[in-house]
């Protein structure tokens, strides 16, 4: 009688614990990359004090033991990638009227240097008249992948980020690809975290300019979802710790102007805010 109710109150013990797990999301962390007199450093960010880290999280990096305000430093992309890699037309709402849809991801890539921060200016090329904003969702990976099935794909996800894939509308034609277009310096901006242990199907993502509502969407209408995307990916490329993943973008895109500031909104990752500036 006695190991009877001792199993049934182990099995108590495990449900509770699953549904406490489950609801309080107890698994997710949020990473900072972030800087403080010249020296970049990643930290483990709880509530507003920053949990410096010796290197990436994806990269095994460990508390140093030292502790910093989140207001007393300034905030960069929580990320380092050595690729990028961007998705186009991966929502049905981006398509254009009589494109077709593909059976595999509409695949591109930009530099890894035209990525920037949450704290960091859009830059508006002077010989371009029509840049726009593209809200996504950003995943970062966690280790190396290569061949990867589907099956698998989730255990090479690290985590889960914002991103502004800027364009400038007016170059894209012009170009025979998108390199510039789409990844130009101070066009892409990721952040605020980096953030673990989200539900990257089903994740609510809302974007304002100037503080209205321009796009709105779910990661459950991705065409291709992300384990797709590296499966897909690791077929043609060895995919490395910290790489980057970008949705594609929901709805319309319309034009950016000198001034303006675009923020985007994912549950759990919290706001990407940038502010429309010059360039020289």
């Amino acid at each position: 009688m006695g190991l009877k109710m001792n199993n049934n109150y182990k099995r108590f013990l495990l449900t509770f614990a699953l549904m406490f797990f489950a609801s309080s999301n107890a698994w997710s962390e949020s990473y900072v990359r972030y800087e403080q007199n010249g020296i970049i450093s990643w930290g483990e960010l709880r509530g507003e004090i920053i949990h410096q880290l010796s290197n990436a999280p994806y990269l095994d990096g460990k508390a140093t033991g030292k502790q910093v305000d989140r207001n007393t430093v300034k905030l960069l992309a929580p990320v380092d990638p050595r690729d990028v890699y961007m998705t186009g037309f991966n929502y049905k709402d981006h398509i254009p009227e009589g494109q077709k849809t593909t059976p595999y991801p509409g695949l591109f890539m930009v530099p890894a240097g035209t990525i920037i921060g949450p704290e960091d200016d859009i830059i508006h090329p002077v010989d371009s008249i029509n840049i726009a904003y593209e809200a996504e969702t950003v995943i970062v990976i966690g280790k190396r992948a290569d061949n990867v099935s589907e099956e698998d794909a989730a255990d090479y996800i690290f985590g889960v980020t914002a991103g502004n894939d800027v364009s400038a509308r007016d170059w894209i034609p012009a170009d025979i690809q998108w390199f510039r277009g789409k990844g130009a310096k101070g066009f892409n901006s990721v952040g605020p975290v980096l953030q673990t242990g989200l539900d990257y199907k089903n994740l609510n993502l809302t974007a304002r300019l100037n503080g209205e509502v321009r796009q709105k969407g779910n990661t459950s209408n991705m065409i291709h979802d992300f384990e797709k995307m590296v499966s897909y990916i690791s077929t043609y490329f060895v995919l490395n710790p910290g790489d980057l993943i970008w949705s594609g973008t929901i709805g319309t895109s319309e034009q950016l102007n000198v001034g303006d500031i675009y923020e985007i909104e994912i549950e759990g990752v919290g706001i990407l805010q940038n502010k429309i500036v010059q360039g020289q």
